[in-house]
């Protein structure tokens, strides 16, 4: 008999186990820290707007190329025959040869001017006679700056675009800082949420097991003649609404499971895949407060958004200095210094008898011409100013109004939304002093009720009260106790709401900007 029984011992046990077993490899339990990080690696969102300052950066970076210097090569060669025009040329065909060479840097400089140095080099040859040199090599050393001394004048006109890139990028990060403290409020609320669908689902069952046993009682007593079938009616009614309400509230668990799965974004990891999430941590009631003017003061020194306001108020300024700027009249320097340099063969003429063969003299080079030009044996230079004004300068009125406007209505903005951010913290820090409030308010309401029911079950047990009283303090307890534990998750997401309306949120997560902006 006892070796029969083994057999089907073990059967009973692992049935039992056999549940266990599955809901381990279909359980993924994570605490609201490992949510956190998952959902900063992997959320689509946040994959999605990291792009947004690389981008920023990159346009800086293009900006800042208007001050890179450019180096220009020119050659060219030339060949010229035509006839000989005049008695005393050499032969009856006139031929020349030449090349010319330039090599030139420009470089654009602050306060809008620009400067350039230039070294060209000719060489020319030619078969007609009276020339002091031939073949010559001649250089040119030129220095030209141009300078605006009113229209585009000035460090930050001159300097707009660069401005204006680093200004949008400012603005991408504080932007993509907002995602990330969005993503791990929504985090933290999904999270808790779960917990207390998953809290409220097992107060259900515990209620609905309570009111079985009861109605079990109850029968039997019925079946013994010591309760009337009425208290049966009452139990199972009660019972059947208690399945119902258990049934939507499983409906609540995965639907909270399945938002955080999203923020999670867990569908790309596939050793996750058909894994029900199981929160690991409980909410606790940690003592925290924080007054108003502090959290104002926090949130005016470190909202992303405000500081996105202020990026577009920068950037609108420096949009109305260059429209300001370009109403004046244009009035442009220019500054040029030559050094030139000759060389090549040398042919001396005398000077009572020029139409006497030359003598040769010393030949020359183009090394030489070169010397001479770096040597500024000459004082070659140029100055002068150029003004244009505009008649009816249409353009520059309207630009000039539209920026001013457009900074007016920005500044404006950024008023109006400090005042939303007032009203946010304002809102915060009262919905933490209430919630802190209710969760001592409804921990005494349930230990009352554990009291009420229990009263009420001795009462019962002597035949001084019936099914319907202790139905409803079943009830009771059950609504208190998801009160509870309603008013401990209200509390921990009012912390971490005071955290997202103050900007604090990545200081108190220690999660860096610099993990995802280079």
């Amino acid at each position: 008999m006892t070796q029969r029984r083994i057999p089907g011992a073990l059967l009973v046990l692992l049935l039992l186990c056999g549940p266990v077993f599955s809901q381990e490899t279909k359980e993924l339990t994570l605490t609201l820290e490992d949510s956190i990080v998952r959902a900063l690696k992997n959320n689509l969102n946040i994959a999605a707007e990291v792009i947004t300052p690389g981008l920023a950066s990159a346009n800086v970076s293009l900006a800042r190329q208007m001050y890179a210097p450019t180096l220009q090569l020119d050659l060219s060669g030339n060949r010229y025959e035509q006839p000989s025009s005049g008695p005393l040329q050499a032969s009856a065909t006139f031929i020349n040869k030449s090349t010319s060479s330039t090599a030139s840097v420009a470089q654009k400089i602050p306060f809008g001017g620009n400067l350039q140095a230039s070294l060209s080099y000719d060489y020319s040859k030619s078969n007609q006679l009276f020339q002091s040199y031939n073949p010559s090599f001649q250089s040119r050393l030129n220095f030209v700056l141009t300078q605006p001394l009113l229209k585009n004048f000035g460090w930050t006109v001159s300097r707009r675009e660069i401005i204006i890139a680093q200004y949008s990028f400012d603005s991408s990060r504080s932007q993509f800082k907002d995602v990330l403290i969005n993503t791990i409020y929504s985090v933290e609320e999904a999270y808790w949420n779960l917990v207390y669908s998953i809290e409220n689902l097992k107060t259900l069952r515990q209620a609905l097991e309570s009111g079985r046993d009861l109605l079990s009682k109850t029968k039997r007593e019925v079946q013994v003649g010591t309760k009337a079938p009425i208290e049966v009616l009452n139990a199972e009614a009660t019972v059947a609404r208690r399945e119902a309400d258990i049934i939507q509230a499983e409906a609540l668990v995965r639907r909270n499971q399945d938002l955080l799965r999203t923020l999670l974004n867990l569908g790309v990891d596939p050793s996750t895949a058909g894994q029900a999430l199981v929160p690991g941590d409980k909410p606790e009631f940690k003592p925290y407060a924080i007054t108003l003017e502090e959290a104002y003061a926090q949130a005016l020194a470190r909202r992303p958004d405000l500081d996105t306001a202020k990026s577009a108020i920068e950037t609108q300024m420096v949009n109305f200095r260059f429209a300001k700027n370009q109403r004046l009249p244009q009035l442009d320097l220019q500054l040029v210094k030559t050094s030139p340099g000759l060389s090549g063969q040398l042919f001396i003429y005398d000077p009572a008898n020029p139409f006497l063969p030359p003598v040769p003299g010393d030949p020359g080079s183009a090394g030489a011409a070169f010397r001479n030009s770096f040597r500024f044996l000459y004082n070659n230079w140029t100055a002068g100013v150029t003004l244009t004004i505009p008649f009816g300068d249409v353009l520059g009125k309207a630009g000039y109004a539209y920026a001013k406007l457009d900074l007016e209505q920005a500044q404006a903005r950024l008023k109006t939304q400090e005042q939303q951010v007032f009203l946010e913290v304002s809102d915060a820090v009262r919905s933490l002093e209430t919630a802190a409030k209710s969760v001592d308010a409804y921990r005494i309401a349930r230990e009352l009720a554990e009291k009420q029911l229990e009263a009420e079950m001795k009462k019962l047990s002597v035949g001084m009260s019936t099914n319907y009283f202790v139905l409803t303090y079943q009830d009771a307890l059950a609504s208190a106790r998801s009160s509870e534990m309603r008013a401990l998750v209200e509390y921990n997401i009012a912390v971490a709401n005071i955290a997202k309306v103050t900007g604090t949120t990545l200081e108190l997560r220690n999660v860096s900007m610099g993990d995802y902006i280079k």
